[in-house]
C-alpha cells in the first residue's frame, strides 16, 4: 500500500435542487451563521458570510426535501420523499444520527420546531394523513393536524408560549386551534409571535393576528405579486418581511403599513422565477428556479450583492485548466450546464449565451485555450475559456450522439459517437469512421498526434494511425479486461490507461508496442473515469463502487484509496490541479478538492 495523508481541502457544494412551480424551503441556524437547503439525497449547510465554506450531509437513502435547525442549534431535522425524518447532530463533523422517525408515508414538504427544541411538526403528501406533531426524543404523538383533505405544503409554530401551529394546504380554509388557508405555498409566524402571514398561488399575502387568528390585512391590497408567491421570511425584529414570487421578483414589505418598500427585479427569463427566500441577520437571500442563490441589496434592487452559482443537477464531466496563473475547474452537468469554478476564491461562474441543451458527457481543454465539450444534444462545442462566451459558429453538429471527446496539440479532436468515430481538426469534421464492426465507447489521441486509440464495448482498444486528416486502420489493437468505459494517455505520451466494466484498469507502454505495463485491481464495481497526474507516475480512477484510487504506474500494489469520496454517490469525473491536488465530481452535484501528501 502507498502511505500518505489525504484530506478534503474544499467542498464546493451543489445548489438547491429546484422544480418549476414548487416552493423551496431554506433553513437558517439560530445564530445566523449558516443556511441550509437540500439537493438530491443531500442536505447542504453553507456559511452565510463565506458560502465557499460548506458541509454536506448524505445519510438519507431517498431524496431529501426539507431541513430545519432546532432553535437550540444543536440538531437538524431533515425529511425525505419516503416520509422519514432524521434528527442529527450539528456540532460534530460526523453528524451522528440521534433519532429517525416515520410520521407518515409520503413526501415531507415542511418541518417546524417548538422554541424549546422538544417538539416537531411535519407536513406533506401522506397517504392516510398529511401532518404530524411529535416529541423529538421519543416520536410520541402530541397532536394531530386535522381538517385537511389535500396535501399540506407548509407549517410553522409560534416561537412564544402558548404555542400555536399554522398549516397551509391546497384545500379549503378551516378554523380552530390551527388556522389553514387556501392554495397556500408558505405560512410563517413572526419571530415575536404577534403575527403570521400566508402566501398563496394566487399572488396574495395575508397578515393575521398571531394570538387570535383574525385577519389583519392583505399586503399590497388586492395582490402582493403578479405571480404565485412561494415563500416569505420575516425580519429578526418582526417589522418587515420578504416574499419570493414566480413573477421573477422579491419584495420587501413594511408590515405596519402593509406596503412594499422595495421590489427586487431578478430578471426576465423563466429561470429567474423566485421560489424561496430567507432573512438571516442582515442577509436577505432568495433562490431562483435556476438554483442560483441571490444575496439581495436593499440599496440596489436590480443587482444582487452576489449570486452563488454552481450545479443543481448531477455532474457528469470534469476538466481543469490553468489560465493567467490561476486554476479553473470546468464541470458539466445532466442539464447541459457548464460551471467555471475559480480556485483561490471559490467563485463560480458560467459562459454567457446559449450552450448545450442536454447532458455534457465529456470535456477537455485544447492548446488553443478552448473548452471542447460533447453532449447528448448531438453536438461538440469549442468554447474560448478566455472569452467565456458560447458561439453558434463554434458548434459542430454530429450525425449521431457523441459520448466521449479527447484533444491533442495542433487543433486535433476525437469524438466517439454511437456507432461512429469522428476526427476533427480546427473545429471541423475532417474524417469519419462508420459502418464499424464494434461499438466505440471512448477515445484518446496521443499527445504527439500520431495515434488515435478507440476503446470498444467488445473490450478491444483499436489503434488508428493519424495520417494528415485521416485515421488509418492498420489492424493494430490491444485487449482490455472488459468493455471499455474511459481511457487517457499520460501527459508525456508514455502510457495509455484504459478502464473497463470488469473493475480493472490496464496501463499499456506506448514505446514498447503497447505492451501491458500493469493491471490495476481494487474496484468492486465498474470503473467509469480516470485521470493522469501531471507527474506521469500516478493516475486516479473512480468507480460505481463510490471509490477513488490513486495508483502508482510502476507498482500496482502501491495504491491510495479514498473511500466514500462522495458518500452514497459514484464519482463521475476526476482531474488533477497539480501532483498533490485531485478534484472529484459526482452525481451529488458537488465538486471536491483533495490534498494528497505522499
Amino acid at each position: 500500500m502507498l502511505f500518505c495523508v489525504i484530506h478534503t481541502e474544499h467542498v464546493f457544494a451543489s445548489l438547491p435542487q429546484m422544480e418549476r412551480g414548487v416552493a423551496k424551503v431554506l433553513g437558517g441556524d439560530p445564530k445566523g451563521n449558516n443556511f441550509l437547503y437540500t439537493n438530491g439525497k443531500s442536505v447542504i449547510i453553507r456559511n452565510i458570510n463565506n458560502p465557499a465554506i460548506a458541509d454536506i450531509y448524505t445519510e438519507h437513502p431517498h431524496q431529501v426535501t426539507v431541513a430545519k435547525y432546532a432553535p437550540s442549534g444543536f440538531y437538524i431535522a431533515s425529511g425525505d420523499v419516503s416520509g422519514k425524518i432524521r434528527i442529527w447532530d450539528t456540532t460534530q463533523k460526523e453528524h451522528l444520527l440521534k433519532y429517525e422517525y416515520q410520521p407518515f408515508g409520503g413526501k415531507i414538504k415542511d418541518i417546524a420546531w417548538t422554541e424549546d427544541s422538544k417538539r416537531i411538526a411535519c407536513v406533506g403528501e401522506g397517504r392516510e394523513k398529511f401532518g404530524a406533531v411529535f416529541l423529538w426524543d421519543t416520536g410520541s404523538s402530541v397532536g394531530e393536524i386535522s381538517g385537511h383533505s389535500k396535501v399540506i405544503n407548509s407549517v410553522d409554530i409560534k416561537q412564544t408560549r402558548p404555542y400555536r401551529l399554522i398549516s397551509g394546504s391546497d384545500d379549503n380554509c378551516s378554523r380552530g386551534k390551527y388556522w389553514n388557508c387556501r392554495f397556500v405555498n408558505c405560512v410563517r409566524f413572526s419571530p415575536d409571535g404577534n403575527r403570521f402571514c400566508t402566501a398563496g398561488a394566487d399572488g396574495q399575502i395575508f397578515l393575521y393576528d398571531g394570538k387570535t387568528g383574525e385577519k389583519i390585512c392583505a399586503l399590497g391590497g388586492a395582490k402582493a405579486h403578479e405571480g404565485g408567491v412561494y415563500a416569505v421570511s420575516w425580519s429578526p425584529d418582526s417589522s418587515q418581511l420578504i416574499s419570493a414570487s414566480g413573477d421573477k421578483t422579491v419584495k420587501l414589505w413594511d408590515v405596519g403599513t402593509s406596503t412594499a418598500l422595495t421590489t427586487f427585479n431578478m430578471g426576465a427569463d423563466v429561470m429567474d422565477q423566485q421560489l424561496g427566500c430567507l432573512w438571516q441577520k442582515d442577509h436577505l437571500l432568495s433562490v431562483s428556479l435556476s438554483g442560483y442563490i441571490n444575496y439581495l441589496d436593499k440599496s440596489n434592487p436590480d443587482r444582487p450583492l452576489r449570486t452563488i452559482k454552481g450545479h443543481s443537477k448531477s455532474i457528469q464531466s470534469l476538466t481543469v485548466h490553468k489560465n493567467g496563473g490561476r486554476s479553473y475547474i470546468y464541470s458539466g452537468s445532466h442539464d447541459g450546464h457548464i460551471n467555471i469554478l475559480s480556485l483561490g476564491g471559490g467563485h463560480n461562474n458560467d459562459f454567457s449565451g446559449k450552450g448545450h441543451s442536454n447532458l455534457v458527457t465529456k470535456m477537455a481543454v485544447d492548446d488553443a485555450d478552448q473548452l471542447v465539450t460533447c453532449s447528448m444534444d448531438d453536438t461538440v462545442r469549442f468554447t474560448s475559456v478566455t472569452k467565456k462566451e458560447y458561439s453558434a459558429s463554434n458548434l459542430v453538429k454530429m450525425d449521431v450522439q457523441p459520448k466521449h471527446v479527447s484533444v491533442a496539440a495542433g487543433g486535433l479532436a476525437l469524438a466517439v459517437c454511437i456507432g461512429q468515430v469522428v476526427f476533427l481538426k480546427d473545429k471541423k469534421k475532417v474524417f469519419t469512421l462508420d459502418s464499424l464492426d464494434y461499438e466505440p465507447e471512448a477515445g484518446a489521441i496521443h499527445p504527439g498526434g500520431s495515434t488515435a486509440a478507440v476503446g470498444g464495448a467488445d473490450g478491444k482498444v483499436r489503434l488508428y494511425s493519424v495520417q494528415g486528416s485521416t485515421l488509418k486502420d492498420e489492424g493494430k489493437s490491444v485487449e482490455a479486461k472488459g468493455p471499455v468505459t474511459d481511457m487517457a494517455y499520460s501527459k508525456d505520451g508514455a502510457y495509455l490507461a484504459v478502464t473497463d466494466e470488469k473493475k480493472v484498469v490496464t496501463v499499456f507502454t506506448v514505446a514498447d508496442n503497447y505492451s501491458v505495463k500493469n493491471d490495476f485491481y481494487g474496484h468492486h464495481a465498474k470503473v467509469v473515469t480516470l485521470a493522469w497526474s501531471p507527474d506521469n507516475e500516478h493516475f486516479a480512477s473512480g468507480g460505481m463502487d463510490m471509490m477513488v484510487y490513486v495508483w502508482t504506474v510502476n507498482d500496482a500494489d502501491k495504491r491510495l484509496k479514498i473511500p466514500d469520496a462522495h458518500r452514497l454517490h459514484h464519482v463521475s469525473g476526476l482531474a488533477w490541479i497539480d501532483e498533490h491536488t485531485l478534484v472529484t465530481t459526482s452525481h451529488d452535484a458537488s465538486v471536491k478538492q483533495w490534498t494528497l501528501k505522499f
